[in-house]
């Protein structure tokens, strides 16, 4: 069994930007938790911003930084996205398998 199908993938990074990953069976544990809470929050966000997206594309009169901006935040909110995404697929490969 590799590493990463034993460990949960949290939803931050290390400081060198490096995946965290939480080694553990209890799923109601302080981190475990906390990292539930956080996933929570970057869905939310994404889902915000998506509704953001949408209206502000709406304005014809958008400049290459404002584009550039949302962009951006677009970027970064994908990446959180597919990082709780491989975490539960990770997280639900191994409860079908145990």
């Amino acid at each position: 069994m590799r590493v990463q199908d034993e460990l949960r993938l949290l939803p931050w990074t290390g400081p060198e930007g490096k995946p965290c990953y939480l080694s553990t069976d209890d799923h109601d544990g302080y981190v475990a938790r906390l990292a539930d809470h956080i996933e929570a929050m970057q869905l939310g966000a994404a889902t915000k911003l998506r509704e953001d997206a949408l209206e502000v594309l709406e304005d014809r009169d958008l400049d290459d930084e404002d584009i550039a901006l949302l962009a951006a935040r677009l970027a970064g909110a994908l990446g959180d996205v597919l990082r709780v995404a491989n975490s539960r697929g990770h997280r639900l490969a191994k409860l079908e398998s145990g």
